[in-house]
Formats: C-alpha cells, sequence, structure tokens
C-alpha cells in the first residue's frame, strides 16, 4: 500500500459511520474551539481593558512640588513653569495648582445674611489654578466660563466652583453675577466646572485665580501639576517634567507616572489566558479520549476486517497504519471545524461588545494541526492492539 491507498482506506474506514465519526470529531471540535476563543477573546479584552487604561491613566503624569526651593528663598517652581511643560514633545495638556491644609477646610456661603435657623455655610477646599486646569483635568465648564489671564493679570475677586459645590451653594446660574463669600469676602462666580476625571476632589472645591489667592488666601505656591500626555509618552514626559518645572532642583519633585501600558496589556491577557485555558486543555483531553475510545471500538468491531487483511498479506505496520490515520483525520477534521468555529465566536463577540478583534494568523493555521496531533496520539493504542492481532485468531472471531 502506498500514502494514497492509505489515505484513501483511511477515508473510507471515516466515513463508513459518519455519525459515529461525527460525534467522536465533536470532543476535538470543542476542544480546538474552546482554545482559539480562549485566545482569541483574552487578546481582544486586553487590548480594549488596557485602551481603557490608556485613555486615562496611562496618560496622566503628577508632578509633586515641596513648598519652597532648598537653594533658595523663593518658591520650588513658577506658575509660568507650566508653559515650559506645554513645550515639552508629548504633552498635551497641563495646569498648575495651588493648595494648602489651611483652605482645604474654609467655610463658603452664597450669602452674607445668616439667618435664624439656617446653616451657616459650606466647609469646602479653597484652591487656586492656572487657566488651563478644565483640559488638564479633562472636564468642561457646565455654565459660565473659566479663570483667564485677564483675572490674574487684575487680582480680580472672581470664582470658579466645582459641580457639587455649587448644588451644595444652591449656585446653578451665573447668569445674575451669583457671589460666595469666603472669610466675609465676596467672590463674583463666573462659570461652574463639571465632568472632572482627575483630581475629582476639585468638584467639592471653589476655584480662585492664583494672584487673588495669593493675596487674599496665602496660596501663592504651586503644590501640584497636572499634565496629560499623548499614549506612550508618560515615561519620557515624566523624566522631562522636573527639569522643565525647576532646573537644577529636579530632585526635590515628586513625579507619579503610571506604569507601563504593555505591561499592564501582558499581564491582562495572563490573567484571562489562565484563567480561560485550562477549559480548553480540559475539552482536547475529553476529545482525546472520545477519539481513542471510539477507534479501540472500532478496532474490536473490524475484527474480521483485519485478520483478513493480515491473511492477504498486510503488514502489521499497514494495519496500524490503516487506524492510526484515520484516528489523525478525525482529529483534523475536528480541528479545522474548530478553528473556523473559534474565529467566528471571536469575531461575533466582538462585534457585540463593539471591540476590535485581534487574531493571531498562526492560531487559526496551527489549529488544525493540534487537532491532527491529539488524533494521532489518542490512536496509538488502538493501532498498535490492531497491529498485534495474529491472522487466524482474528479470522476465529
Amino acid at each position: 500500500m502506498d500514502v494514497r491507498d492509505l489515505w484513501s482506506e483511511a477515508l473510507a474506514g471515516v466515513l463508513a459511520r459518519p455519525t459515529r465519526s461525527a460525534l467522536t470529531t465533536l470532543g476535538t471540535v470543542l476542544g480546538i474551539t474552546t482554545l482559539v476563543i480562549t485566545i482569541g477573546v483574552s487578546s481582544t479584552a486586553g487590548n480594549q481593558i488596557v485602551g481603557r487604561f490608556d485613555a486615562l491613566t496611562a496618560t496622566s503624569v503628577t508632578v509633586g512640588v515641596s513648598s519652597a526651593d532648598p537653594a533658595g528663598p523663593g518658591p520650588l517652581v513658577d506658575w509660568s513653569g507650566v508653559d515650559a511643560v506645554r513645550r515639552l514633545a508629548g504633552v498635551e495638556s497641563v495646569a498648575a495648582i495651588a493648595a494648602s491644609q489651611e483652605t482645604a477646610g474654609v467655610e463658603v456661603r452664597a450669602d452674607d445674611v445668616a439667618a435664624p435657623g439656617e446653616v451657616s455655610g459650606q466647609t469646602m477646599a479653597v484652591v487656586a489654578a492656572s487657566p488651563t486646569l478644565p483640559a488638564a483635568v479633562r472636564g468642561g465648564m457646565t455654565t459660565g466660563r473659566f479663570l483667564d489671564d485677564g483675572d490674574i493679570a487684575r487680582h480680580d475677586r472672581v470664582a470658579v466652583l466645582g459641580d457639587q459645590a455649587a448644588r451644595l451653594l444652591g449656585i446653578s446660574s451665573v447668569e445674575n453675577a451669583p457671589a460666595v463669600f469666603l472669610k466675609g469676602q465676596a467672590y463674583t462666580v463666573i462659570g461652574i466646572l463639571g465632568g472632572v476625571e482627575r483630581e475629582q476632589q476639585l468638584a467639592t472645591a471653589v476655584i480662585l485665580p492664583p494672584t487673588t489667592a495669593a493675596d487674599r488666601m496665602g496660596l501663592g505656591t504651586v503644590t501640584r501639576v497636572l499634565i496629560n500626555t499623548a499614549l506612550g509618552a508618560a515615561g519620557q514626559v515624566a523624566r522631562q517634567a522636573p527639569i522643565a518645572l525647576a532646573p537644577g532642583a529636579e530632585a526635590s519633585l515628586t513625579v507619579t507616572a503610571p506604569a507601563d501600558p504593555a505591561e499592564a496589556r501582558k499581564g491582562v491577557q495572563g490573567d484571562v489566558n489562565g484563567l480561560f485555558l485550562v477549559l480548553g486543555l480540559v475539552s482536547l483531553v475529553v476529545g482525546a479520549i472520545g477519539i481513542a475510545n471510539v477507534t479501540l471500538v472500532t478496532v474490536i468491531e473490524r475484527i474480521g476486517e483485519i485478520g483478513l487483511r493480515r491473511a492477504l498479506g498486510a503488514s502489521r505496520r499497514q494495519v496500524a497504519g490503516q487506524f492510526l490515520v484515520e484516528s489523525t483525520t478525525i482529529g483534523l477534521l475536528g480541528g479545522v471545524v474548530g478553528a473556523a468555529l473559534g474565529v467566528v465566536v471571536v469575531v461575533i463577540v466582538s462585534a457585540v461588545k463593539e471591540w476590535t478583534p485581534v487574531l493571531d494568523v498562526r492560531l487559526a493555521l496551527g489549529a488544525p494541526v493540534a487537532g491532527a496531533l491529539v488524533g494521532l496520539l489518542a490512536g496509538l493504542y488502538p493501532s498498535l492492539r490492531a497491529s498485534r492481532m495474529e491472522p487466524v485468531d482474528a479470522l476465529r472471531s
């Protein structure tokens, strides 16, 4: 028998019992499908999770500033340092904030009349910020406007409220120029800041121009610099920002930078793979046991055929090869069908979730090979048993 005859005989043996062969193939189909879905969905989900992580955390850099320059009497970081950071490659937005323990809990009132029985005021944080704060905290003005360079230059007594602070004070519009009172002094509310994603404590804060805050609240020193970067530029910006803010004293600044997104992606994919890979392997083992069991039963049912082949001159190797090729063919078919089903499921899941499917071509091409290998290993024992039968005993039975 040449190879072509061997494959012809094996295919005839598989197709002789199509229902049994289909059910036997089902185990391999489930195993391969589970493996393809596991790796495909984990890669796709990991890419999406890291993408969401990148959108906020992986592009956020925070520089903490101490109260004074150890080398001189002035502040370590000046408000103009924001401009130097903005010129760095990869920086999309940057803002400076000044806060202190003394202004972390200031009584804020919406009017200067204390009526009997009413709450005297709300305790809120008061901070100073540069005009670029809304972009740096990924927020927006729900009404009115934010502080500008004119407010800073004129030392205007104006304020911007966080949306929750405005709600607590009963202010929803700035059309009538409402005022808030801090330490007995009135500040005109010019806007309400909402949708804050970074520094969410600003939602309950009162924000003043840096010059006004320095004059009246003692907030003249920058304490934090918030930086948003392009994806992948956070590490570089984290190294360069301290030098831009405080040349020669960059070691006195504290930089908080995100972890490497590539490491996060590997971690996510590793966790998901570890969770589902066991299921795929168990399914493959079940499929291999099914192929081995059915092949062994087939050998027992075809003892007469085996004896006749041996009596007509078929060698042990040819008999073993026939059954081995049959089991390998069943595994190969299961691998092909399983790979196709797995790819389809990954695409459907991605479409439902509105994700971008991530599929490795090597996985789709290697799945049929894995199925064939499972069938080959599962058919070893039944094939050896068939080859060891003596023609006389086989024909007698």
